[in-house]
């Protein structure tokens, strides 16, 4: 298999780029030190502590300030990347294409024990710690994060504290936001050992697609989720637009559903949790989509907590284009812990998130290839 080459270079930071998953390779311009381990769950923090111990020779001191990151994984085979695309993200079309064959096209009998079926997957509990949905978890993210290719840009990674539980507020949300992938435990790029994702409640419901996404990391957007996990120790991410973004999204820009969104400023600064803000350029770029326009549709959406659209991918298909995604991690946003914030102290923190998010979008646009792209915050 082939190495993961960790290599800072000069003032721009920590270059790490991931391609393989039995070896770790981090490397000093000099003198060099070396470290092979059994596997890549967790690159960041082996390539992260060698780095900081300096050479084996004669140990350099830490500097103060932003330590930006960059990781890369190349892991590519057209073979393996589709199927893992079309195991993460093609439940979807799947669930449609089989509910109509049932509705209109199998006898009777088939069709009640094709929607039998479904039902059965939509209820049966999920098992968590299943080794079939770990080692799935882990080729998803692997060849996934390798077909875009995703670039992953932390603009300081020593910021991060593995002991520390935070909210990430991932923008934006487009047809499906797939560059939190480069976010989750399995890619092992973040130096945070618990990680979960919150989505709609209505991927829960979703035969098949619930069970993968489970084992990816994924629980259901409720407040009673998002404050448990948090009390747990596990770092979340969101994306504050949700599916009701989807209603404002435009073609050739991005916009971000964020000036009524403060439930989670709210639950941060309760649980005393830093809110990191991330933004994804290029995935809204992965997908062609169609939508109607108009207030009935946005309530439609609003009460089936899912925004129903058509979209397609390479030759009409859910595998998305290959278009390179550069997803940036801003600086954590201190809050205090609050157990009853005031409006005005949400406002504050809220107004801070939002300032940060667009600033991170203006200072990296250029960098991801997108100089002229503009975000539209509504």
């Amino acid at each position: 298999m082939g190495g993961s080459a960790c290599q800072p270079v000069g003032l721009e930071g920590l270059i790490i780029t991931a391609t393989g998953e039995d070896d770790t390779q981090c490397r000093r311009e000099a003198p060099e030190t070396q470290a092979t381990a059994g596997e890549l769950a967790r690159p960041v923090s082996l390539c992260l502590s060698l780095l900081m111990e300096g050479s084996n020779d004669r140990p350099e001191p830490m500097v103060d300030g932003p330590k930006p990151a960059i990781f890369r994984r190349t892991d590519y085979s057209p073979f393996k990347s589709t199927v893992a695309l079309a195991i993460w993200l093609g439940a979807i079309h799947l669930n449609f294409v089989l509910c109509l064959a049932a509705l209109f096209l199998l006898p009777r009998y088939l069709s009640v024990v094709l929607l039998g079926i479904l039902f059965v997957l939509m209820v049966i509990p999920v098992d968590y710690n299943s080794s079939m949905g770990q080692r799935l978890s882990r080729y998803i993210c692997k060849y996934a994060t390798g077909y875009f290719p995703v670039t992953l840009h932390v603009e300081d990674i020593r910021a991060f504290d593995p002991n520390q539980a935070y909210v990430f507020g991932y923008e934006p949300h487009s047809v499906l936001p797939i560059g939190v992938v480069s976010l989750c435990n399995y890619t092992g790029f973040m130096p945070l050992p618990k990680i979960k994702v919150l989505a709609s409640s209505a991927v829960f419901y979703t035969p098949i697609l619930r069970h993968i996404w489970t084992w990816l990391g994924l629980i259901p957007a409720s407040r009673k989720n998002f404050i448990s996990y948090l009390a747990a120790g596990y770092s979340c991410i969101l994306i504050p637009g949700g599916v009701q973004e989807l209603t404002y999204m435009e073609p050739d820009s991005e916009v971000a559903f964020l000036r009524r969104r403060q439930g989670f400023i709210r639950i941060a600064i309760e649980m005393g949790c830093p809110i990191v803000p991330v933004f994804c350029f290029g995935q809204t770029n992965a997908y062609g989509w169609w939508k109607p326009k108009g207030d009935l549709y946005t309530r439609f959406a609003r009460v089936l907590k899912f925004t129903p659209l058509v979209f397609w991918g390479v030759n009409g298909s859910p595998i998305p284009r290959r278009n390179p995604m550069y997803v940036v991690v801003g600086k954590p946003i201190e809050v205090k812990k609050t157990v009853q914030p005031t409006k005005e102290e949400v406002d504050e923190v809220h107004g801070k998130f939002i300032a940060a998010l667009q600033e991170l979008f203006d200072k990296h646009k250029g960098k991801a290839g997108q100089p002229d792209l503009q975000l539209k915050i509504v």
